[in-house]
C-alpha cells in the first residue's frame, strides 16, 4: 500500500518472529544480560532491553512483571550457570580451569553476579549468600592444609574474594594467554595460601 505523503511504497516494521515461550524468555534474558553488563541495574531502561531484543517492551512485561524481576531472573540464571559448570563444593584442581571456563561462555553475565550486582542494595542478599557459601567451600577445603584459627579464617575469606576478582581481571584484560591462565591464578592462590601457613 502506498503512502501518498511519502510519494513511494510505504515501509512494513519487521516482523517479530513467533518463538516458543521458553525461547523468547531466553532471548529475552541474552538481551538483558547484555544490556545490564554494559550500564549496570540503574542506568538500564527496558526500552534498552526491548531494543536489545528487538522487542516491543509490551512483549517483555508478557514475561517479566517489572525491571527488577528481570534483572533478578537474568542474575538467577547466571549462578545456576555457574553451579553448573564449576560445581558447588570442591576447590579442587580443576576449580579455577572450570571458573574461567565458566566466566569466558557466559562473561556478562558472570561480571553482573560478581561485579554489577554487588553494587546493587535490592540485590546485595543474593551476592551474600554466595560469598557466604563460598567461604564456607573455601575453609572445609583449605583446613586440609591450614591449621584452625585466624589465619584459616583470613585464607577462607581472601581466596575466593581473590580468585574471582582475578577472572574478571582476566576477562577485561582481552582473556591473555588462555591456556595458563589458572595456573597462573593457581600460583597466586598457593601463595596466598603459603602466607596463611604457620612458618617453622
Amino acid at each position: 500500500m502506498s503512502d501518498p505523503h511519502a510519494g513511494g511504497e510505504a515501509v512494513a516494521a519487521p516482523a517479530v518472529r513467533r518463538l516458543r515461550r521458553a525461547e523468547r524468555r531466553e532471548q529475552i534474558l541474552d538481551a538483558a544480560t547484555r544490556a545490564f553488563a554494559r550500564a549496570g541495574y540503574t542506568a538500564t531502561g527496558l526500552d534498552d532491553i526491548a531494543a536489545e531484543a528487538e522487542l516491543t517492551r509490551a512483549l517483555l512485561y508478557r514475561h517479566f512483571e517489572s525491571k527488577a524481576d528481570l534483572y533478578r531472573a537474568v542474575l538467577d540464571r547466571a549462578c545456576v550457570r555457574l553451579a553448573e559448570a564449576t560445581g558447588a563444593d570442591d576447590f579442587g584442581d580443576d576449580a579455577i580451569p572450570a571458573l574461567l571456563r565458566a566466566a569466558a561462555a557466559d562473561p556478562d553475565g558472570f561480571r553482573l553476579l560478581f561485579r554489577h550486582a554487588a553494587r546493587e542494595p535490592d540485590f546485595r542478599d543474593l551476592i551474600d549468600s554466595i560469598t557466604a557459601a563460598s567461604r564456607e567451600v573455601g575453609r572445609r577445603n583449605l583446613a586440609r592444609v591450614i591449621p584452625e584459627g585466624p589465619w584459616l579464617d583470613w585464607a577462607a575469606s581472601v581466596v575466593p574474594g581473590f580468585t574471582l576478582e582475578a577472572v574478571i581481571a582476566w576477562l577485561d584484560a582481552g582473556r591473555p594467554d588462555p591456556d595458563r591462565a589458572a595456573e597462573r591464578i593457581g600460583q597466586a592462590v598457593h601463595g596466598i595460601m603459603a602466607a596463611a601457613c604457620p612458618t617453622t
